[in-house]
């Protein structure tokens, strides 16, 4: 029934738009509830779904082929930077850096030998005794045995490295994930990553606002309708899946420059930090940017705009007490506020409720008032 007195209210309201309707004498006045407005600077908070992201997940991968002897850590667990995750085969790796040790030391008794034939031959040389090709030859011998002592160092270099590699350590602090290779596997170039450490604090929120959206606050701001924070430094929090707020707020460190044209979007994202571990890689949230204002902003409770076949319209409360209809231009919907765009001042009184058993020029009686920016808590897009 409250619908349908309303429809025959819009009816009515719109018929007599621009004229005065008459109403029957001695009507009693009908008890309303009104709201005063009073134009003012208003906070805007836009709210976007958001998936949180490590700010520096890094892959756990074999350095080395071989197989894989040990799982160290517990899937799940937090991990300290340096500490031991997994465990290869090192025995191969042994023998090959003992071989490359042998080496280093038969190169380096070669050089020994080079070194003390070229101190035989260089006083000899001197006294006419040799030639001077014996001298060149052992200089060369000499060279060439020092660069294969360098070259059998970096091979035993090269074995210790590959040695050390099958000791797997996580390089930075974090979460850890579960294992995708089970102990025994044979890892090689197609089969290296064996988990992943996100660390947690700090956490990035990663969304996306749509070009309409872009476009449109762009717009406002243009118009002075809506007041960016200096250097646009919005500040963001995060609602979680059962409704609480994270108790950290963040700032909007990045904003991707290019448009994904698959999904109409531009991807922003939000850095907070995250101490406690509360926040996990992969959730989804709800992010709400801070920090715009609508100067002057005029704002009226939903329930007091109504809509006929001409647009939306609220009725108002004159000087003489009376009910008047008032065409207006809505802005957006926020929680339950509505921005009034064109159409109401400061110091206009709206209806809120008992709108339905209103007709225009009808006897009203205040019997509950309040200002617009008292109705609703703050606005969210």
């Amino acid at each position: 029934m409250r619908w349908i007195r309303l429809s025959l209210l819009a009816v009515a309201l719109l018929a007599g738009c621009g004229k005065k309707a008459p109403v029957p004498e001695g009507l009693a006045p009908v008890d309303v509830t009104v709201v005063k407005v009073v134009p003012q600077d208003t906070p805007v908070t836009y709210e976007f779904v958001g998936q949180t992201e490590s700010a520096n997940q890094v892959q756990i991968v074999a350095r080395v082929a071989g197989f894989l002897d040990e799982q160290v850590y517990t899937e799940g667990s937090m991990v300290k930077a340096g500490e031991v995750m997994f465990r290869q085969d090192a025995k191969p790796f042994q023998a090959q850096l003992d071989a490359a040790k042998g080496a280093l030391a038969a190169q380096q008794a070669r050089l020994e030998v080079a070194r003390d034939n070229l101190a035989r031959i260089q006083p000899l040389v001197a006294l006419n005794a040799l030639a001077e090709k014996d001298l060149d030859d052992a200089t060369g011998a000499d060279h060439a045995a020092a660069a294969a002592v360098e070259i059998a160092k970096a091979n035993v270099e090269q074995a210790q490295l590959n040695l050390g590699y099958t000791t797997i350590r996580s390089p930075v602090a974090g979460v850890s994930s579960y294992a995708r290779v089970n102990v025994g596997s044979y890892l090689d170039q197609q089969n290296s990553l064996l988990t992943y450490v996100s660390p947690l604090d700090p956490m990035y929120v990663n969304f996306s606002i749509s070009e309409n959206e872009m476009l449109e606050m762009r717009a406002a701001r243009a118009s002075g309708q809506l007041r960016m924070p200096d250097e646009d430094k919005f500040e963001v929090e995060v609602v979680l899946a059962n409704g609480t707020t994270f108790s950290q707020k963040g700032r909007i460190t990045f904003a991707d420059a290019d448009f994904n044209p698959q999904t109409g979007t531009f991807l922003i994202r939000a850095t907070l930090p995250n101490p406690a571990g509360v926040l996990r890689p992969g959730q989804f949230v709800r992010a709400r940017v801070i920090g715009a204002v609508r100067p002057n902003a005029i704002i009226v409770p939903q329930a007091a705009v109504l809509q006929g076949a001409q647009g939306h319209f609220v009725v108002l409360v004159d000087n003489d007490g009376k009910a008047q209809i008032r065409p207006v231009q809505v802005g957006p919907w926020y929680g339950q506020l509505w921005f009034i765009t064109s159409g109401l001042e400061g110091g206009e009184t709206v209806v809120v409720d008992g709108v339905a058993r209103l007709s225009p020029g009808m006897p009203v009686k205040i019997v509950t008032a309040s200002t617009a920016a008292a109705a609703t808590p703050a606005a969210t897009h």
